[in-house]
């Protein structure tokens, strides 16, 4: 296989052998320790010589097929219920025996640094690393890379789940395939590609920005980075051919070899985000081909000021992702922002609750899912270290939407709104057992406006399934607000002891940068 020095990649990657030599190669996703999907077709995958007749045969199954003349081959196998482990022998020139194969659920997990904070930086590191060792739970963590064009190949391996392995994984998707393993009796495998400080767009085809003219800055941004990165590649193949040139001369005196230079393409060096695209090319296309159960997204963060845009790019992203893997609408399931920054108890614009909305918003499309940790955030730390309670709630959220599960996986959720005089009630759906004011005797976070738009603090009180609101302030409401802040006072739960979510019963313009 043909390599680049550079992380970044400026080709596309493929899995060609050198000519030559009759060598069956994989993808590393197809190895030893992977965990395959149960109940769904498994396609496999490979390199070798042009015309090769290859086998693969596995739980039973023999599928045969021929190497085409790009040197891929390709065969999907019957599906296969939960189980392992097994081994699976791939048969051409030569034979390739890959053992401690499990089938069960395989997720992606993939997002910006709250998916890529790892077991290790837990409060509680020590106790749930020497906890890690379950023999039904896989990963696979693709590393930081990123490319102008799609590729094919990512290096990597499937690990088992122990407390050699444990500690760098996605803490957020360890607590959530622990819970499902748990759950569900079902291996569980995760590939997690995660990147910190990352924007949505970074993680989207090309193609897909391009169908939507309100993407246009975006573009814009993809094709500077697009220059900047090539004339950064052409500045680093000049220094190496002028070290290599310096190399050779003094190999040829017998002289020290001067120091080798450092690639400015670097992306661990790179302060800038990853341009749109580029994640998207490295780190999840290459993944497509592989079957997989669904997707858990924890990233929006660094979108936080685009609010409204998000309400296209979100839903946009999970339609190309779909498109991608060829599965038809999988499970899709989001982390909501949680509270973060300086309290507030003041009504007020806010930057985190308009994207908290568009992430909501996002479940309009079919088999998609939120988890609300609107009460799991930090003020002074962007990177929440009660990882645990999140996993759960996603693992409870794929429960329902992925498995059909008779859980309770979501708090209330605003329904809507009836003017009533001086006040407003509010009906939800999701009150499992009614509402609760969680940890105080009154609720708080609500605030109410009348037609000019200026909110105030506003009373509110619990009645049945449904919550009234007031202001003496306000005589003619129009609108009413809950949690609206980065970093609310607010109560609202059902008896599941779920919170709602920031909402409001208006779509005024807010404090996005790019509110319409």
């Amino acid at each position: 296989m043909k390599t680049i020095a550079f992380i970044f990649v400026f080709v596309t990657a493929s899995l060609v052998p050198a000519v030559g030599k009759a060598v069956i190669q994989l993808p590393s996703l197809i190895g030893d320790n992977m965990v395959l999907q149960r109940s769904e077709k498994i396609r496999i995958w490979g390199t070798a010589d042009p015309g090769e007749k290859i086998t693969v045969n596995f739980c039973g199954q023999r599928q045969a097929t021929t190497v085409g003349a790009d040197r891929i081959w390709h065969t999907e196998l019957a599906p296969v219920a939960a189980g392992g482990p097994y081994e699976m022998t791939i048969t051409g020139q030569t034979t390739l025996r890959l053992t401690n194969i499990l089938v069960g659920d395989v997720w992606v997990a993939a997002g910006q640094s709250n998916m890529q904070f790892a077991v290790c930086q837990l409060p509680d590191a020590a106790r749930q690393i020497a906890q890690s060792r379950v023999a039904g739970l896989r990963f696979f963590t693709v590393p930081p890379r990123l490319a102008l064009q799609p590729v094919t190949e990512i290096p990597g391996q499937w690990v088992e789940s122990n407390p050699q392995n444990s500690p760098w994984f996605s803490a957020v998707a360890y607590f959530f395939a622990r819970k499902l393993n748990a759950d569900l009796n079902v291996p569980v495998g995760i590939i997690h590609a995660s990147w910190g400080g990352t924007l949505a767009e970074s993680w989207m085809s090309l193609s897909a920005l391009q169908k939507d003219s309100e993407f246009a800055p975006i573009l814009i941004r993809q094709q500077q980075e697009v220059a900047r990165y090539t004339k950064l590649k052409e500045e680093s193949d000049k220094a190496l051919v002028k070290w290599n040139t310096a190399a050779e001369e003094a190999k040829r005196q017998r002289k020290p070899e001067p120091t080798s230079p450092v690639s400015p393409v670097d992306p661990a060096q790179n302060p800038q985000a990853p341009a749109p695209a580029a994640l998207f090319n490295a780190m999840i296309a290459p993944l497509t081909p592989y079957t997989i159960r669904g997707a858990i997204w924890y990233q929006g963060e660094g979108n936080a000021s685009r609010g409204y845009q998000y309400r296209k790019l979100l839903p946009a992203l999970i339609q190309d992702w779909r498109k991608a893997w060829r599965q038809g609408d999988f499970p899709f399931l989001i982390v909501q922002l949680p509270n973060y920054g300086a309290v507030c108890s003041e009504p007020g614009e806010s930057t985190w609750a308009e994207l908290r909305e568009a992430q909501a918003m996002a479940l309009a499309l079919p088999r998609t899912g939120l988890a609300v940790t609107i009460d799991l955030g930090e003020a002074n730390d962007i990177h929440p270290k009660n990882k645990q309670d999140i996993g759960k709630r996603l693992a409870l959220t794929a429960e329902a939407i992925a498995y059909g599960k008779k859980v309770v996986y979501s708090g209330p959720v605003y329904q809507s709104m009836r003017q009533e005089g001086e006040k407003v009630r509010l009906q939800f759906r999701h009150v499992d057992g009614g509402l609760l004011a969680r940890g105080r005797p009154e609720l708080q976070g609500f605030a109410i406006a009348g037609a000019d738009k200026k909110f105030v603090g506003a009373q509110a009180k619990i009645e049945g399934n449904t919550v009234v609101v007031w202001s003496k302030q306000v005589t003619h409401p129009s609108a009413v607000r809950y949690a609206w802040a980065d970093n609310p006072v607010c109560n609202l739960y059902n008896q599941a002891c779920l919170p709602a979510s920031s909402f409001r019963t208006d779509d005024w313009p807010g404090a996005s940068i790019n509110s319409r």
